[in-house]
């Protein structure tokens, strides 16, 4: 089959596709229909489109995008475009959720206590709901005590972003340098604020410093001997009326709890690697 031919069938391939399609995918469809081809041949092609597409001054251009080809309407255009879909319009994420989706996407993997040692809040119900809006998702267990679970972003994310990977964000180093430099609208104290502390490394030493530190008690080895001191200290008077009849409370194993909540986690992570 001549290289025309297959140039025609990968360019049919990645505007048939509802996703963005890989490499390797288009390479194993090939094979299907005894076409030879490799990876590198396939970023050749599409590469070739896309510079007829220039000539021709195309409004469209087939982009890299969460590791595959995807058709995508030229930036210029994008204004156009986005009127056509004004009734359409996603509900947008509040300046908290982009903040916290920023760190993670900087940070990542990590977990919910680095993130809120970060922000300086609790970011409970908002890593919930970027987890539901598929921007994160969970990439495993921290190997620290607890096994906290680590967060990601996801495909979904760099695809709304239009990056092929996470590593084409821009770096760090190279905002700090816009932000020294230059005087950007719409940029606030704040957001400053929030990019230094992304910036800095998590050292969980620094939260009890920062917060008052909880009173600790020191059990001895008799497990029942800061309840009957503590209870010394209370029951002074010797006119105060024994409470009847408390009822037994049976002990609770907490790791069996523990074990018991996050089971369905592990198990699905689990899944995830054997799939991979």
């Amino acid at each position: 089959m001549v290289n025309n031919d297959i140039k025609n069938i990968i360019e049919s391939l990645i505007f048939a596709s509802e996703e963005q399609i890989t490499a390797k995918q288009i390479r194993e469809i090939l094979s299907s229909f005894s076409i030879k081809t490799d990876v590198n041949k396939i970023d050749q092609i599409v590469n070739a489109l896309n510079e007829e597409y220039n000539t021709s001054a195309s409004s469209f251009e087939i982009i890299k995008v969460a590791g595959g080809y995807q058709f995508a309407t030229r930036k210029e255009f994008g204004i156009y475009v986005g009127k056509l879909f004004d009734e359409k319009q996603r509900k947008k994420l509040s300046q908290s959720s982009i903040e916290t989706l920023a760190i993670v996407a900087y940070k990542q993997p990590i977990t919910r206590s680095e993130i809120e040692f970060i922000r300086g809040v609790n970011v409970d119900y908002i890593v919930n709901s970027l987890l539901e809006r598929d921007l994160v998702c969970i990439t495993g267990r921290a190997e620290t005590p607890g096994r906290p679970i680590l967060y990601g972003t996801t495909d979904t994310f760099l695809k709304i972003l239009g990056l092929n990977s996470i590593s084409d964000l821009p770096k760090l180093k190279e905002i700090n340098e816009i932000l020294q430099n230059e005087k950007i609208e719409g940029i606030t104290e704040a957001d400053i604020d929030l990019f230094n502390s992304v910036n800095q490394e998590f050292i969980p030493n620094k939260i009890e410093e920062a917060g008052e530190k909880q009173e600790q008690i020191d059990f001895n080895e008799d497990e029942n001997t800061a309840i009957e001191s503590s209870n010394d200290e209370v029951n002074t008077s010797d006119d105060l009326v024994e409470d009847p009849g408390t009822p037994e409370i049976p002990d609770i194993n907490i790791d069996e709890l523990d074990i018991k909540s996050t089971i369905e986690i592990d198990k699905n992570l689990e899944k995830d690697k054997e799939s991979d």
